[in-house]
């Protein structure tokens, strides 16, 4: 074959493919790397794609071949590609499938026409314990009630099964989405969003119905859901990272849904309810009095016949919420978040007992589609002011020195410029300490939200920011995920939990929903103390972002 130099790609030997941006071919390279490759960094001029094992895995998930991935490699390459990952993609997409999981009469069981492979692989330490023995050739009965950690245990062996066990329908709901919601808008799914919904649900059938949809914060994540839901027009269970997440989708079901009131059930510190849709947290679910007692509510996995199960925010999904998902695999489960990226690396664990990756988006296409807010990210560099703090500071032990740095006093001054440039504007001020926090709070006169602030202030206060009654918030990581802030178009950092990629994201994506008739523009300043750790930790943090194609502006304060 003969490669064209004036291609987008530079497929390299390491599995890294280079795309180049300014190229005639950039979008339809990119559409198609998207289906076997994880986007690495997004920079200016050259986008990053990694192909791995679980890449492919996904790819071939969805019934992608080996062939059609090379044939899209060979396409759009300035130069012959590799014959070691050629080889490698025959291999690792061969992985997939060959094992599968097929079940009749309430038995579950491994079969393969590899029997070979079968055998070995049920010699293997991570799956023995799971087979309860061969019933024919190429036919294993396997635990039924331990399939999710079968599932599991075959990922971490290098051969990811094919589940095609099937589904509990579950409890049937009579649910619609409404074409002008209760508020009294027009409302339908975009074009990308019911594609996400086609995705996961595959018609259906034992092909679909578990699995991860990836959208940037903004996006409009739960209206996917709300469209699985209407497809699935089953019972439901929805968790949710905090009380405030909850209500909100609470909100969004009354709107865009036929669902009434009595048919929404809260299952949290305050209420516990089962009913047709029952919304939860993480946190209650991971509830114990000590470390040596059980989870006092898994129960709600089994108190009714869910035929869904949604998992808002899946790659903050609790470790010891993993146990449960693992036998819950008989149940349709939609993960949803804006990255598949996890701080502890456990992303095997999100492909296995979730789901592949059914549906993704990059960020800055739907920024450019006017889907969510252009952004401008703008990061102060200040000094210590006070000798006797720096030499503090330089004496200090590492995480005292993090925590100095971030609560350095010479910030206010920043971030009071910072307030008075937006005035007029919908000003979110997000910190990590509280004493800091509570600083701020006084200094400009605006409210304050912590985890000591009650629900029901919260509440108010988060409706009084929509409503423009409260121009600045104050707010520590509570507001971290799924607050629903439409109109916040400005975000101050003023702190933050080390080099954690994952909330720099989502505080950035607090400030995304589009902006409508003001502009689409949205602002996110990051205040930072100069030639310390929280600056170095700042770097990292802002990683996930300047690899998504979003740049900093930095400013250095004498």
């Amino acid at each position: 074959m003969t490669y064209d130099p004036t291609n987008p790609l530079i497929v390299q030997s390491d599995r890294t493919v280079l795309l180049e941006t300014d190229n005639e071919q950039f979008e339809e390279a990119r559409d198609a790397l998207s289906k076997f490759a994880e986007l690495v960094k997004s920079p200016e001029h050259i986008h990053t794609y990694q192909i791995t094992e679980l890449s492919l895995w996904n790819a071939a998930a969805l019934e992608y071949r080996p062939g059609e991935v090379k044939e899209e490699l060979r396409t759009y390459s300035k130069y012959e590609v590799p014959e070691g990952l050629l080889e490698d993609i025959d291999d690792f997409m061969s992985r997939y499938g060959r094992l599968k999981l097929v079940a009749e009469d309430d038995e579950l069981f491994l079969v393969s026409d590899d029997h070979g492979l079968l055998n070995e692989v049920a010699r293997h330490d991570k799956v023995e314990e799971f087979v309860l023995g061969q019933v024919g050739e190429g036919t294993l009965k396997v635990e039924a009630n331990e399939r999710g950690f079968i599932k599991h245990a075959l990922i971490q062996v290098g051969y990811p099964v094919e589940d095609l066990a099937g589904y509990e329908e579950g409890e049937s709901l009579d649910v619609e989405l409404l074409d002008v919601t209760e508020s009294g808008d027009e409302f339908e799914l975009r074009e990308y969003q019911k594609e996400a919904v086609d995705a996961f649900w595959a018609g259906g059938t034992e092909k679909g119905g578990s699995g991860a949809v990836v959208l940037p914060c903004g996006a409009g994540k739960t209206i996917v859901a709300l469209g699985v839901l209407d497809a699935a027009k089953s019972h439901t269970l929805v968790l949710c990272t905090n009380v405030t997440a909850l209500r909100q989708w609470r909100d969004e079901l009354l709107d865009k849904t036929s669902l009434e009131p009595e048919q929404i059930g809260e299952y949290s510190g305050e209420v516990k309810e089962i009913k047709p849709v029952t919304l939860t947290t993480y946190q209650i679910l991971t509830y114990r009095k000590d470390e040596d007692s059980e989870f006092e509510h898994f129960d709600i996995f089994n108190e009714a016949n869910w035929g869904l199960i949604i998992y808002d925010e899946v790659h903050l999904l609790p470790a010891p919420v993993f146990r449960a998902v693992a036998n819950l695999q008989s149940r349709r489960r939609l993960g949803l978040t804006a990255t598949l990226v996890r701080e502890d690396g456990k992303e095997d664990e999100v492909f296995s007992l979730i789901g592949p990756k059914k549906y993704d988006v990059p960020w800055r296409v739907l920024e450019k589609q006017g889907f969510i807010a252009a952004a401008k990210c703008t990061e102060t560099r200040v000094p210590f002011r006070d000798d006797e703090l720096r030499l503090k500071y330089a004496l200090a032990d590492p995480r005292e020195k993090y925590k100095l740095a971030a609560t350095n006093p010479a910030k206010l001054d920043v971030i009071q410029r910072l307030l008075d440039k937006h005035e007029g504007d919908h000003i979110l001020v997000i910190g990590q300490y509280l004493d800091q926090l509570d600083d701020i709070s006084d200094m400009c006169g605006a409210p304050i939200i912590t985890g000591r602030t009650k629900q029901e202030e919260r509440d108010v206060l988060y409706q009084d920011f929509r409503s423009g009654e409260v121009p600045v918030l104050v707010v520590s990581k509570v507001a971290n995920f799924a607050v629903d802030l439409p109109d916040a178009n400005v975000a101050i950092q003023v702190s933050g939990t080390f080099g954690s990629r994952q909330e720099e994201a989502q505080r950035l994506g607090r400030i995304l929903r589009p902006k409508g008739n003001e502009g689409n523009e949205a602002h996110f300043y990051s205040v930072v103390t100069r030639d310390s750790t929280e600056q170095e930790y700042s770097n990292k943090r802002q990683l996930f972002l300047t690899e998504q194609g979003y740049r900093y502006t930095i400013n250095t304060i004498e």
